[in-house]
């Protein structure tokens, strides 16, 4: 009987969730068969057979929360399918029900011990502990320099199997004291895997960094009128549309170039600077908001930063993004303008020390500079940074930075 384990899924994710189950209990399996759906705090993967057999038993439920390392099922290597209600019942049967086995004689059955080769390396006390306790010895860890295991490597593994429950008890009375009872009907929802990590995030950022938002507002005819001008010849050429995100990507840029503690972050008492540009591009999905990140977008063209949006963003919304298009990221821009929101204060993406909120493109009256008052597309810009590393005059004037190259974006074409 082989166990299938929750592997290695990155350096910061250490358990999960189980999302469903792609196999049942006398399922035939080959190696590399998916056979879990795990949803961690940034993607949704699936978790393969190590093994070739049959399901023997499902250790985890739909919903339950899995460690890196725990086993989650046991394959029979040596078994056939078979339905899966037979399985239930060969479950269910009593194990008295069991033909009874004659018991080795004590000298047969030590030197039965001794000739295991393929087995641990144990001590007879240590194994005579083991059968005690109900403890396989293939999960014991020997301190023997050695690796033989003696009985007192044996207790420390039984202890550790009954810590596991209590802790699982402790963190499910923890959650049952947080609730609050009510006198009126109330519907309580489980917050998914990626919701509680979007919202633990969000709070650590707001504890972590000395966050500060300053505004700014940006004249967008410039914009939509070269959009107008431009739109069918650049969709004819590029197979996608000219969007405003590519725009903004490339002002972004510009800016972080002229002001490059914006591109970095913080790692105990140093800055570290980055010299690359990789913009997180907030995605919203049914399951939250995700930042997939644009590598090198300063060595995109216009379309192929506006491919790599639409393709990163279709991916999220199919829940189908790998845990490296989430990583790494050294600024964020997000848009509330699609939901409509007129002004707002994003939140850091940390480790990041600055993000950038567009909002909804409001018709206004502006004074021009001959104080004639005309109406405008304008958009208000608002800048979170981190006040540890960015002082006022440096945030404010990254945001005019950005102002200035967005209203002429001629520039922005040609130096493309």
């Amino acid at each position: 009987m082989k166990e299938i384990k929750v592997p290695e899924l990155a350096e910061s994710i250490t358990e999960g969730t189980i999302a469903e189950w792609l196999v049942k209990v006398g399922d035939k399996v080959e190696k590399g068969d998916p056979i879990v759906e795990l949803e961690t705090d940034k993607v949704n993967v699936e978790v393969n057979s190590d093994y070739a057999g049959v399901i023997a038993e499902l250790l985890a439920e739909e919903g339950d929360d899995v460690e890196v390392g725990q086993a989650i099922a046991k394959v029979d290597e040596s078994g056939t399918a078979v339905a899966p209600e037979a399985a239930e019942e060969k479950a269910e049967k009593p194990k008295d029900d069991k033909p009874a086995e004659a018991k080795p004689e004590p000298a047969k059955e030590a030197a039965q011990e001794e000739t295991k080769t393929q087995g641990p390396v144990a001590s007879p006390a240590a194994r005579k502990r083991a059968r005690e306790l109900g403890i396989d010895l293939n999960e014991v860890t020997a301190k023997d320099p050695l690796g033989r295991i003696r009985p007192e490597d044996v207790d420390a593994a039984a202890q550790a199997k009954t810590q596991k429950p209590q802790k699982k008890q402790e963190k499910s009375a923890a959650k049952q004291a947080d609730k609050t009872e009510f006198d009126k009907p109330v519907e309580r929802v489980r917050m998914s895997r990626r919701r509680q990590t979007i919202a633990k995030r969000l709070v650590e950022a707001q504890h972590n960094a000395a966050m500060l938002t300053t505004f700014n507002e940006v004249d967008m005819s410039a914009i939509m009128k070269l959009r107008s001008e431009r739109k069918d010849e650049f969709a004819e050429k590029h197979g996608i549309k000219l969007g405003f995100m590519s725009f903004f990507t490339k002002a972004v840029i510009g800016a972080l170039k002229e002001f490059p503690l914006l591109n970095a972050e913080i790692q105990g008492d140093e800055i570290v600077i980055k010299k690359f540009y990789d913009i997180g591009i907030a995605v919203s999905t049914e399951e939250g908001l995700v930042v997939p990140v644009v590598r090198d977008a300063d060595r995109l063209s216009f379309a192929g930063i506006e491919r790599e949006i639409a393709a990163l963003a279709k991916k999220a919304r199919s829940n189908e993004l790998s845990l490296n298009e989430l990583q790494g990221g050294t600024f964020t821009i997000t848009n509330g303008g699609i939901f409509g929101s007129l002004v707002s204060t994003p939140i850091l993406n940390s480790p990041q020390v600055g993000i950038l909120g567009m909002h909804k493109i409001q018709k206004r009256p502006v004074v021009m500079p001959d104080d004639t008052i005309e109406v405008r597309p304008m958009m208000y810009l608002a800048l979170s940074y981190d006040h540890r590393i960015i002082d006022g005059r440096e945030a404010v004037q990254f945001l005019a930075k950005i102002k200035e190259l967005i209203e002429d974006p001629y520039d922005l074409l040609l130096e493309g």
